[in-house]
């Protein structure tokens, strides 16, 4: 197992581009847990030989602690087969030591089903291989490494895709296929994840939920062993706020580090926002997105800070994307000091992002039969008054691409145009140009595309000059 390494450590204080935005101090978790009180899973029956379902025995330590007010929950060196785990007490730092692997289960059954939300959509869906829920002052720490082991769960989803998307299915194969995340932070505060190792979830990496002032630092992930995992998500951060995430490396085969609201009608019924968030000092190699906001828009983004980003290879750059019956707005997004080098399209706006995905359609063989309650929230309709999203306010400060092969996709509707973006020092080089469309009163000190093949072209702009 390999993982490339960038030297992403650097003075935040000095290379923070953004001195104006006061709230960047007053995100991450405010406090960590503090204790002597140790509880070693070996002590109540966990084996590391790979081979022996530790799930109670871990889980056994982590009630006592609980229990005893907190403490710590520690591991000896080994391998530890592992189900879902809950950490839904306050004050534990759950420690996974060097020398010490947690490995995920490969029959869902060891994954219990939760309320929770995925993909935008509340519902009952199974828990993740570690779950931090309705706690505060909790940590999962250590140099040692959780291997979810989720190739069993991509290829099932590769299967019923071969199923699905004949019949029309496409928009709710994700749901029904139910594939377990790696982390689950829901409903929580003042939570660290630091300095661990996570790789090859069935689904999303870490997913930070319906929580606010958490911090994850020095994590390292990468999706991509024994192929490329579909959906296999960073960092997602989801109708959450107050969060920190800083000096992480992710190699997935989705977005790397995102911003999530929740979707359609389900995510206009709950309405939470995505905001006060910071990435800094992290780098994304394969993936579909050094930074993303969306396509779960409709509880929207606001007051996001990413700088010191590094994007090596990446598919996508700062890519923003929703569709037309999403909504939410997106807007006073900065993002600042971002290097990217071979990202094929760093720059992309997108409001008709993957229709057959996102637009939820019943096949006519369906009609009139039962279906599942996800199904009905999915196919809901939304008011298109409603459903429009916006696009606004977003600050680019410091950043270059070379090596791309569009600088620049940018495509707003009539509807909802893409208004007031600016930019300093900001420059693209590659083959080809790109374009912007209906976008409005864009502010342009120092920007730069230069295309090799084919320049930009802008349709239906106004205030958007671009020489």
């Amino acid at each position: 197992m390999s993982f490339f390494t960038v030297d992403c450590n650097r003075n935040v204080s000095a290379d923070n581009p953004f001195p104006e935005l006061e709230w960047i101090a007053e995100v991450g978790a405010r406090s960590f847990p503090r204790s002597e009180k140790v509880f070693c899973a070996n002590a109540y029956g966990a084996v590391g030989d790979a081979m022996t379902d530790a799930t109670q025995a871990v889980q056994a330590a982590i009630e006592a602690c609980k229990a005893n007010g907190g403490g710590k929950v520690t591991f000896e060196p080994g391998i530890y087969l592992i189900g879902s785990l809950f950490i839904d007490g306050d004050n534990i730092e759950f420690e996974i030591p060097r020398g010490t692997t947690l490995i995920g289960s490969q029959d869902i059954a060891d994954y219990r089903r939760i309320e929770t939300r995925v993909a935008g959509v509340e519902m009952e869906w199974p828990a993740a291989l570690i779950n931090v829920m309705n706690c505060s002052n909790s940590a999962i720490t250590g140099q040692g490494t959780i291997n979810a082991r989720g190739k069993v769960f991509w290829d099932k989803y590769w299967a019923m895709r071969r199923e699905y998307n004949p019949k029309g299915l496409r928009w709710i194969v994700d749901y029904d296929c139910e594939r377990p995340r790696g982390i689950l932070i829901s409903e929580c505060s003042d939570i660290t994840v630091r300095d661990i190792v996570l790789y090859q979830p069935g689904f999303w990496s870490l997913h930070i939920l319906y929580s606010e002032y958490v911090t994850v630092d020095n994590v390292i992930i990468s999706n991509n062993i024994e192929g490329r995992g579909p959906s296999t998500d960073g960092v997602d951060i989801d109708s959450s706020h107050h969060i920190l995430v800083e000096n992480s490396q992710i190699n997935c085969n989705d977005d790397n580090f995102c911003l999530k609201a929740g979707r359609d009608s389900d995510g206009l019924r709950v309405g939470r926002p995505c905001e006060y968030v910071v990435i800094r000092n992290c780098v994304a190699g394969h993936g579909d997105g050094l930074f993303t906001c969306g396509s779960e828009t409709s509880g929207s983004i606001r007051h996001i800070a990413a700088y010191n980003m590094t994007g090596i290879g990446t598919k996508y750059g700062l890519r923003f994307k929703s569709t037309c019956q999403r909504g939410g707005t997106i807007e006073d997004i900065w993002l600042g000091n971002v290097e990217m080098r071979g990202v094929r399209d760093p720059f992309v706006v997108d409001l008709n992002w993957n229709p057959a995905y996102s637009t939820s359609r019943l096949p006519a063989e369906f009609e009139g039969k039962e279906l599942p309650e996800h199904w009905l929230k999915m196919l809901a309709p939304v008011d298109p008054e409603r459903g429009t999203p916006k696009f606004r306010d977003v600050h680019f400060r410091n950043v270059r691409a070379t090596d791309a092969a569009t600088c620049i996709k940018v495509g707003g509707i009539e509807s909802s145009t893409i208004d007031g973006f600016t930019f300093e020092n900001v420059s693209f080089q590659g083959r080809n140009g790109g374009s912007i469309a209906w976008a409005c009163d864009w502010t342009l000190r120092g920007f730069d595309v230069a295309a090799s093949e084919k320049p930009l072209s802008v349709e239906h702009c106004q205030g958007v000059d671009v020489e």
